[in-house]
Order: structure tokens, then C-alpha cells, then sequence
């Protein structure tokens, strides 16, 4: 009953957040479409009686302390790997309550310039400044490949919450649907989905203060999705979100950042115009797909408008399709910046050998991506 009431409660703040975005940014074009979103989200809100039972829609951050403003901030700062700079020129500012998506081509920088706000890098030059007593919660898909699959969830969490009670360690895997058997279920007979929440819920075991999270949604259903979106808009603290889910994004960010160019700077729009931004070419160096690929993607969108089910299949597919890519990217990064943990088939690439089959990839996630764009915007189209 006591985690009902909780619940009850964050639901009653996310209705009061949204009634207010919704008062706030209704008349404004730039915002007016997220506006209409979080209108029918608010709509289509469930009481917490109905949607409390299902564990698989269990998603609970901890609301973290206060801390004064600024989160972090970044003036001129580089960022890259070994010698080699992704991203320059950055000037950035993060708010306790800043809700930022980071907008841009797969292989532009948006991961290098999450891990270099979750301090996973460090400016090569400039200056990055942060609250010395703030945490950060940062999802990626590696930490769920990486769960031990013969360990249960209460044994990685009371691993990671050394000194903490039996009863602390249940009540944050609680938060997140793992609560009786499911809390000694071995990690290898988990659901993608439920691996992801395990991961959600180790990494905001000490109640962040700001979340980053890297394509959180590649292995929920829409139902998860869409109960992660509501635990995102009752958090109390900054988000940061990678992301190709556009209804989620709609959803929970206030502020867009497009990683374009060799930097990041605000984007001055909705998602709409940034969707028409990238299907102009306008992408910049990033954009590296031919006219055959866009071509393409047209065919893709309008092969797709023959029925809701298709449209989402093939967008499915393309999901796929680029977190495929986008791994053996990450993968490569990760063997520029520590090659001593490089997967097998990097480790004995030479940093020239590393780059140009980066850009071979970056090509094929433009494609992809591309295609991607078409087919999300002719479902939009349909949904309107």
C-alpha cells in the first residue's frame, strides 16, 4: 500500500508538470507540437490501480537532493579520443531541471558528448566544471549486455550497495518491477526488457542527481516505453536523452542540442523542423547518405503507409538495423579510448585502421538513419 500511495503521489507531480508545460508552451510554434504530445499523454494517463500490478511497467527514480545550479558547465571545450578531437567548440549549461535531447546523425558525437557529461572523458581542451557533490546516473546498452547472466538481480544490486540493508536493496530492485521471485531470477532467463529496467534501476541506486540515458528504449515494448516516459517526467532531476524514440522524446525534453559539425549547440525548433533539417541534407558533414539511399527511404516510408502494422514493422527494422551499427561504432570508440578492453576484432587495428573503419560504418548509419527519418515521419503523418 505505502509504494501504491508513492506512486499515487508521482503521478499527481507528472499531471501538475504537464498541466503546466502544456499552459506554458501551447501558443508557442517551436513548442507547440510537444504541447499537443504531453496533452495526450495527460489523456491517456492511466490511475496507478490499473497499471501498478503489471511489474513490467514498473519504472521508479529516486528523487535526488537539491543541489544549486549549475549541474555542469562547459566552456569551449574539446572532447575526443587519444589524440583525435570529436567535438570542439562546446558551450554548454545544465540546470537541475533541464530535460535535453541531443539531437544529431548517428556517429556526429551525441554518445562522446554524453560520456564526456557523465565524466567518462575528459576535455582534451577548454573547461568543464561540475557540482562536486552530484551524481550521475548514465545508461548505455553495454551495461545490459554486460548483466551476469548466471547471477540474480538482488545479487548485482547488493554487489553495487555494499553496506546497505536487505531491505534497501529490495526496495530500489521494488522500483523497477523486481520484487519477490523475479528478484531471484537468474539475469540469463530476463527478458531484453526486463534486463533494461535491471540496468535502469542499478544505475540510479544512490538517487542521482542527473540521468543520461543512451537509447533507453531499444528493448521495451510500447507499454514500457510509455511508463518510462511517465517515471522520467515524475523525476526530479536533470535528464539528458539519446534517442531515436521521437513520441518519447516529444514527451520529456524541453531543450534540443543538435551534435552536428564537430560541435553542439541549441537548436532553435521542434523535432519536426529538425527532421526536415536532415532530409534537406542539411546535416553537414555528418550527412554522408547518396541519393540512392534517400531514395531509399522514400520507397521504405511509402511502402509502410499501407498500413499502420507495416509502418511500424519497418520501423522496427530500421531500429534494428541502425543499433547494429551504432554498436560496432560504440565498439570502435571504445577500442580508440581503452584498448585494453577492446573487443578481439579491434585490438590489433592501428588508430589509422580504427578511424577509417569508423567511416565506413558512419556511411552506413546515415543510410540507415535516413531511412529511418522517412518512415518515422510518414507514421506521424498517419497518427496526425
Amino acid at each position: 500500500l505505502a509504494q501504491i500511495e508513492a506512486a499515487r503521489a508521482n503521478q499527481a507531480v507528472q499531471r501538475e508538470k504537464l498541466q503546466e508545460y502544456i499552459a506554458k508552451n501551447s501558443a508557442r510554434a517551436s513548442t507547440a507540437k510537444q504541447a499537443q504530445s504531453r496533452q495526450k499523454m495527460l489523456s491517456k494517463m492511466q490511475p496507478i490501480a490499473e497499471s501498478y500490478n503489471d511489474p513490467t511497467l514498473s519504472f521508479g527514480f529516486p528523487n535526488p537532493t537539491e543541489l544549486r545550479p549549475p549541474l555542469i558547465t562547459l566552456d569551449m571545450a574539446t572532447v575526443g579520443y587519444a589524440d583525435v578531437p570529436i567535438l570542439k567548440r562546446l558551450n554548454m549549461r545544465l540546470d537541475p531541471d533541464d530535460r535535453v535531447a541531443l539531437l544529431g546523425r548517428n556517429g556526429n558525437g551525441k554518445t562522446t558528448l554524453a560520456r564526456l557529461l557523465a565524466a567518462q572523458l575528459a576535455p582534451m581542451d577548454g573547461a568543464m566544471a561540475s557540482s562536486n557533490k552530484m551524481k550521475v546516473g548514465y545508461f548505455t546498452q553495454y551495461q545490459v549486455e554486460e548483466l551476469d547472466p548466471h547471477d540474480t538481480p538482488i545479487e548485482h544490486m547488493s554487489h553495487l550497495m555494499k553496506g546497505a540493508t536487505p531491505a534497501a536493496v529490495r526496495g530500489q530492485l521494488g522500483r523497477f518491477g523486481f520484487s519477490g521471485d523475479k528478484a531471484t531470477t537468474k539475469v540469463g532467463k530476463l527478458s531484453g526488457g526486463e534486463r533494461a529496467r535491471l540496468a535502469l534501476a542499478l544505475i540510479t541506486r544512490d538517487a542521482p542527481h542527473m540521468l543520461i540515458l543512451d537509447e533507453p528504449t531499444n528493448h521495451l515494448d510500447v507499454d514500457a516505453r510509455e511508463a518510462l516516459v511517465q517515471a522520467l517526467n515524475a523525476y526530479t532531476g536533470a535528464v539528458v536523452l539519446v534517442s531515436h524514440d521521437r513520441h518519447m522524446l516529444e514527451l520529456t525534453a524541453d531543450r534540443l542540442v543538435l551534435v552536428d559539425g564537430g560541435t553542439a549547440k541549441e537548436f532553435d525548433g521542434s523535432l519536426d523542423d529538425y527532421i526536415a533539417f536532415v532530409l534537406k541534407g542539411d546535416g553537414g558533414k555528418g550527412d554522408a547518405a547518396s541519393k540512392a539511399d534517400k531514395k531509399a527511404g522514400k520507397k521504405a516510408a511509402a511502402d509502410a503507409k499501407s498500413n499502420d502494422a507495416a509502418m511500424r514493422k519497418t520501423l522496427r527494422e530500421l531500429e534494428e538495423q541502425t543499433a547494429k551499427f551504432t554498436k560496432e561504432c560504440a565498439a570502435i570508440d571504445l577500442a580508440m579510448s581503452d584498448p585494453a578492453n577492446a573487443e578481439p576484432r579491434f585490438s590489433r587495428m592501428s588508430m589509422g585502421d580504427l578511424n577509417k573503419r569508423r567511416a565506413e560504418i558512419q556511411v552506413k548509419l546515415d543510410a540507415s538513419e535516413a531511412k529511418w527519418l522517412e518512415a518515422s515521419e510518414a507514421l506521424e503523418g498517419v497518427a496526425a
